[in-house]
C-alpha cells in the first residue's frame, strides 16, 4: 500500500489504495488505539459509504456513534460546527475518542475545526470521498468553516492522525466533482512539475488515481514540511483562489470550489502574460490543460463585484493581499501588491 509520510507538528500517513474503506477500523485501530469513535458525514456520502465505514470499525472493535449534516457549502457553518460539538458533548466524548471525517473537502474541514476546538482537542482521522479533497484538503491540518463574510474566515491548523485514501470511492461521484478534483491536480501541476503536467494531457487523470493522489499528496508534504502554519511557501498552493473564492461569493457559492480555482488559474495566467511574467506559451498551456478537463476560464461576474469579494480574503495582510503568479509550467511566485492594485491585475486578467 502507497504510504506517504507527513512531517508536521502531528507526524502521520497518508495510505492511497483501492479498497482501505473497507479496512479503516483495523488500520485506525493500529495507529490510535482508540476504540470509540464519532463519524461525521454529509447525507450524501453517509448514505453511500456510512454502514461499510460503521461495519469496518465495529469488526475492529470500536464503539460508534454518527453525526449526519445536510451537503452544501452552506452548511460548512457556525450552527454545523455547533452542533457537531453539542453532540459529542451529549454522548460524553473525551480526548481518550476519535473524530473520523467521511466525505469531502467540507466535511473534513468542519470535522478538523470541531476535532481542533472541542476539550481543547480531540484526534481526528481524515477519509477522503472526493478526488479534491483526497489530493489537497485532506492533508496538511487546514480546518475551517465559513461565516457570512467569507469562505473559511474561523479556522485552525490542526492535523490529523491518519489520512485513508480509497480511489474506489470516487465512482460514485457526479461528473462536475470529478472535475472539481482535476482543476486542484492541475493547480498542482502548474505549482510543480512540468512533467506532470504533461502526464496531465497524455493520460486521462481517471486511468492513473492513485498515481495523481500519490503525486499531489507528496508535493503538498514537501510544502507542508517546510511552512505549516502558511507564512510563506505555503502560500503558492492558494493558486488560483483568490480570485476563485471571490467567484464562489459571487455566485453564493452555486459555483463549486474547483470550478472557481479553474477561473482563477485561468484569470492570474492571462494576468501574468499580460505583465510579462510568462510567456503566451505557458498561457496557453494552462488553458488547454483546464479545457482538457472541461474545466471554465471565464466568468461573469464584474471587475467591481470580484474586487469586493476578494476584500474579506485571509490571504489579505493589513493592505497589503499576496497573489500566486505562474512564471512557467512547474514554477509560480508569490507576488505582493497594495490591495488596492487587485482592480489592476483582475483586468489584466480579462475581468470587465
Amino acid at each position: 500500500m502507497p504510504s506517504i509520510h507527513i512531517t508536521a507538528s502531528r507526524e502521520y500517513d497518508v495510505l492511497v489504495q483501492c479498497g482501505v474503506l473497507k479496512e479503516a477500523g483495523k488500520r485506525i485501530a493500529e495507529v490510535t488505539g482508540i476504540h470509540i469513535a464519532a463519524i461525521i458525514s454529509d447525507d450524501i456520502v453517509f448514505q453511500l459509504y456510512g454502514e461499510t465505514l460503521k461495519r469496518s470499525l465495529e469488526e475492529a472493535g470500536f464503539q460508534t456513534v454518527s453525526y449526519v449534516f445536510p451537503h452544501g457549502e452552506q452548511h460548512k457553518s457556525l450552527e454545523t460546527y455547533e452542533n457537531i460539538l453539542y453532540f459529542l458533548s451529549e454522548h460524553h466524548f473525551t480526548r481518550s475518542d476519535i473524530l473520523i471525517a467521511l466525505g469531502g473537502g467540507i466535511t473534513g474541514d468542519i470535522t478538523g475545526f470541531a476535532a481542533a476546538t472541542y476539550q481543547r482537542g480531540i484526534p481526528f482521522i481524515q477519509i477522503p470521498t472526493t478526488l479534491l479533497a483526497a489530493v489537497d484538503s485532506s492533508v496538511g491540518g487546514k480546518t475551517a468553516i465559513n461565516l457570512r463574510t467569507g469562505k473559511n474566515q474561523v479556522g485552525s491548523f490542526y492535523q490529523p492522525s491518519l489520512v485513508l485514501c480509497d480511489p474506489e470511492v470516487l465512482i460514485t461521484l457526479p461528473e462536475d466533482e470529478y472535475r472539481c478534483g482535476c482543476a486542484e491536480v492541475i493547480k498542482y501541476a502548474v505549482l510543480g512539475s512540468a512533467e506532470f503536467s504533461k502526464g496531465l494531457k497524455e493520460t486521462p487523470v481517471r486511468e492513473q488515481t492513485e498515481r495523481v493522489i500519490e503525486a499531489c499528496v507528496t508535493m503538498k508534504r514537501d510544502i507542508v514540511s517546510q511552512d505549516e502554519f502558511d507564512r510563506g511557501k505555503r502560500q503558492l498552493l492558494n493558486l488560483g483562489h483568490t480570485v476563485g473564492h471571490a467567484v464562489e461569493a459571487c455566485s453564493g457559492f452555486s459555483v463549486l470550489h474547483g470550478q472557481a480555482v479553474s477561473i482563477g488559474m485561468a484569470v492570474i495566467t492571462r494576468a501574468a502574460a499580460e505583465k510579462g511574467i510568462c510567456t503566451e506559451k505557458t498561457l496557453q498551456t494552462v488553458l488547454d490543460l483546464l479545457h482538457a478537463y472541461e474545466l471554465p476560464t471565464e466568468t461573469e461576474y464584474s471587475l467591481s463585484a470580484l474586487s469586493a469579494a476578494a476584500m474579506t480574503d485571509k490571504k489579505l495582510s493589513g493592505s497589503m493581499l499576496t497573489l500566486v503568479v505562474p512564471e512557467e509550467i512547474g514554477l509560480c511566485r508569490l507576488e505582493t501588491i497594495p490591495k488596492e492594485d487587485l482592480s489592476d491585475w483582475l483586468r489584466a486578467g480579462g475581468i470587465v
